[in-house]
């Protein structure tokens, strides 16, 4: 019989037994009788043959917990992918494995649990298993040099288990930080589209009964109330739109385009569609980009969609009158192996404090300006999350009275790969 066999069948009844629980029994219970399990069925088999003399442990300092004896509970809470800690009476950790290391970077075998994470709640949860047995649930929120939010399980594993030969507690602990910072960005970005959508449309039916009744026969304030509801209702639409194609850009975020195509050529055919508005509100809007230039891996209707944006706002912020330019961006050691274009315009510009949050959506760095120049607050948003696909990045420089540059960097195309579109 190989050697191998023995262990491999006690660790398959014990996972078994796990499984076979889970029925009756909450999850971490679960785990502690089918590891006690199988190294009770591995005792068994083992005492039927002479097994080979165990090598000497090392000698115990005053403060250190004994070593799990080695088997199959110390194998299967290695290879579990969830941070998991065994902690004895004294509350020093007994035993930590890989995934709990990796999660707790001060974590140190032999510690005190309290130490570890000084968080009252998890303390409090973790002695109280410890005094009465009882399993628990807990959340709390750690500060180290970001916030994360934790929920952990504790329940008590009887003495003489797999474990060791006294009752320890099992701390299974999750991470929930990203989980709820999505929750959270969900949440806010429903109210947000919900409050932009509010505004337009209470406005809108306001003028609706007014003109049901004291404007019914007044002509003047029929046709003014009816081109005010044309533009809330216009500014509804493209909130909708705007939303709309966040989310389809969102479903495609992962996924690399992989057309070639002229990055000069893309930004100056989206500056040609701007014309006849720069025209008519007297903006030099200045094109200096040679025909045919770098090529880049992209979805062309996207990155047109970006120079369209970010023209379209250099000519709306920078003011009536003003000059906006679109040219090659000098390359920069922030940026190797990339191209650059960069969309200039001559006005007010941003102060520092605002720039950071330029891309987050519905942020406006004044709303009511920006509610009367059209803007929806998602146009930086859809910006980020297209360059993020094509594996590129914005870069925004601005001060007060120096007008803003909006840099667009994406990474070169591979020379070899054909030039579709070009």
């Amino acid at each position: 019989m190989p050697r191998w066999f023995l262990p491999a069948f006690a660790l398959g009844v014990g996972a078994f037994s796990a499984l076979a629980a889970t029925g009756a029994l909450s999850p971490l219970s679960a785990l502690a009788i089918g590891a006690a399990a199988s190294a009770a069925v591995l005792a068994a088999i083992t005492t039927r043959e002479p097994a080979e003399a165990p090598l000497p442990l090392p000698p115990l300092e005053a403060n250190d917990p004994a070593p799990m004896p080695p088997g199959a509970g110390q194998v299967l809470l290695a290879r579990l992918p969830t941070p998991i800690l065994l902690v004895a009476r004294s509350g020093r950790v007994y035993y930590a494995n890989p995934a709990a290391h990796q999660a707790l970077p001060r974590l140190e075998t032999g510690s005190h649990f309290a130490h570890l994470i000084r968080a009252p709640a998890f303390v409090e949860a973790l002695s109280a298993t410890l005094s009465d047995g009882d399993e628990r649930a807990v959340s709390f929120t750690l500060h180290d040099k970001s916030e994360r939010f934790i929920e952990a399980r504790v329940a008590l594993l009887p003495a003489g288990s797999a474990f060791g030969l006294e009752a320890l507690a099992l701390v299974q602990i999750d991470d929930r930080t990203d989980a709820r910072r999505a929750e959270q960005m969900r949440s806010d970005f429903i109210a947000n589209a919900s409050h932009e959508l509010r505004t337009p449309l209470a406005s809108i039916i306001g003028y609706i009964e007014t003109l049901q009744h004291h404007a019914r026969d007044d002509p003047a304030a029929r046709e003014r109330f009816l081109g005010i509801m044309a533009r809330e209702a216009g500014r509804m639409q493209r909130l909708v739109n705007d939303l709309m194609s966040l989310g389809r850009i969102e479903m495609t975020e992962h996924l690399r385009p992989g057309e070639v195509h002229s990055l000069e050529d893309i930004a100056a055919e989206s500056a040609a569609a701007l014309v006849p508005m720069a025209v008519q509100d007297g903006i030099d809007l200045q094109v200096r980009l040679d025909p045919g230039g770098t090529p880049v891996a992209c979805d062309p209707d996207q990155l047109a969609q970006v120079f369209t944006n970010l023209i379209d706002n250099a000519m709306k912020y920078g003011g009536a009158g003003g000059t906006v330019r679109i040219a090659r961006a000098d390359p920069g050691k922030a940026s190797p192996g990339r191209v650059g274009i960069a969309i200039s315009d001559s006005g007010p510009g941003i102060d520092r404090e605002h720039i950071p949050r330029l891309t987050e959506r519905f942020y406006r760095v004044s709303v009511t300006s920006s509610r009367n120049k059209g803007g929806t607050g998602l146009g930086l948003a859809i910006v980020k999350h297209i360059l993020n696909r094509h594996g590129g990045r914005l870069e925004i420089a601005s001060a007060p009275g120096k007008g803003s540059t909006f840099t667009v960097w994406l990474p070169r195309a591979d020379t070899r790969a054909s030039r579709r579109g070009a």
